[in-house]
């Protein structure tokens, strides 16, 4: 028989928790609502202003070792990864999604850190627009619930 699954409310509750924000600037109007959206909604779920930590670098490669240098500091429940990948005419939109995709789950993984992944890849700016806001605040929802819910398995 299997044990009772705490509700997803319940693990929506940042009040105790440590999140880390990597921004890449690359498509920096889209990355900037991303994050704008992303730490609204952790204030939302009750993670505290100073619990929040937000580095920006580069671009979307990039992401990976800056979430690996925050995950070794062993000091945040959960980390997001927010960037933005258009596709341009040349095979370098797929290379970028691929391993900055790649990577941020290696790191994950790696270092047992719950990392969100918000780093958008689109046709077009339009469709990063239109993904921007929501994507942002899933990204928040997605780091908060599971790092409450690492924090129940351990």
């Amino acid at each position: 028989m299997f044990g009772a699954d705490k509700g997803t409310a319940d693990r929506l509750d940042g009040r105790k928790l440590q999140i880390g924000i990597v921004q890449a600037r690359f498509n920096e109007g889209i990355t900037e609502a991303l994050a704008a959206a992303c730490r609204e909604e952790l204030l939302a779920l009750g993670v505290q202003d100073k619990n929040i930590r937000h580095v920006r670098v580069p671009g979307a490669l990039e992401v990976p070792l800056a979430l690996q240098a925050l995950a070794e500091q062993d000091e945040y429940d959960a980390l997001i990864a927010l960037g933005c990948i258009i596709r341009g005419e040349t095979y370098h939109f797929e290379l970028v999604a691929n391993e900055s995709g790649a990577g941020v789950t290696r790191v994950s993984l790696d270092t047992q850190t719950p990392i969100a992944n918000a780093i958008l890849t689109t046709e077009n700016l339009e469709q990063a627009v239109a993904r921007q806001t929501e994507k942002g605040r899933d990204a928040a929802r997605v780091a908060v619930e599971m790092a409450n819910l690492l924090e129940e398995l351990s």
